[in-house]
């Protein structure tokens, strides 16, 4: 079996021709970062104050036990593991001829419409996490695999929607917005800092609403 190219950002820039903004901020960015802070309950306070205790850690663990002990929670605090309109999928691989090039790639997570097990199109929202540690391959590179995969899957369907993902890079959290061949990287957040994992999870829970009052209907 041929070894699955690993691509880099940069070749995947001149590759597909297309437009990184990430000194500036396009519309559709500043809607998303466009946030109020989360009121917690009881419960989503508790499991609040359990991640900021244990923050610290990050740096020291491997990539599974980043995303069991760590992100998971944040995403159930940022309200987009379940909806009813769509469901969310850890580690599906995905595959599309994008120009001539065939593109495969393994979202760490992924939210799209689909029934219990079966992801349907279109996909909206990825993430590549990679641990402080040892990273292996190019994240950024990842995710716009994943979106080209994407806009190739939705256009079957007559959908040309936004893609919305983020980059986790240890404590470093990127979003990351798609229009046709322009991508827009936003500033770093740092969620060990409990302010910045305050807007970690508004800008997710901020997601959810684009995603169920625009993009899902």
């Amino acid at each position: 079996m041929a070894k699955k190219k690993e691509w880099q950002e940069g070749e995947m820039i001149a590759t597909f021709n297309l437009k990184k903004i990430d000194n500036a901020i396009t519309p559709l960015m500043e809607e998303w970062l466009t946030i109020d802070l989360p009121k917690f309950d009881v419960v989503e306070e508790g499991i609040f104050q359990k991640l900021t205790a244990k923050s610290n850690k990050i740096a020291t663990w491997k990539e599974e036990d980043y995303k069991m002990k760590f992100i998971s929670q944040v995403l159930e605090l940022g309200q987009v593991m379940e909806g009813e309109k769509f469901v969310s999928f850890f580690d599906k691989s995905f595959s599309a001829e994008v120009e001539g090039y065939k593109l495969s790639v393994k979202a760490d997570f992924v939210i799209a419409k689909g029934v219990l097990d079966y992801l349907q199109k279109p996909y909206f929202h990825f993430q590549e996490y990679k641990p402080q540690k040892n990273p292996t391959g190019d994240p950024m590179a990842q995710i716009l695999e994943a979106f080209l995969i994407a806009q190739v899957e939705n256009k079957k369907e007559g959908s040309d929607n936004p893609l919305y993902g983020c980059e986790i890079v240890g404590a470093t959290w990127r979003f990351v917005t798609m229009e046709e061949k322009t991508y827009c990287v936003s500033k770093s957040f740092d969620c060990s800092d409990d302010e910045d994992l305050l807007k970690i999870i508004a800008i997710l829970r901020k997601f959810k609403m684009i995603l169920e009052t625009r993009l899902l209907t």
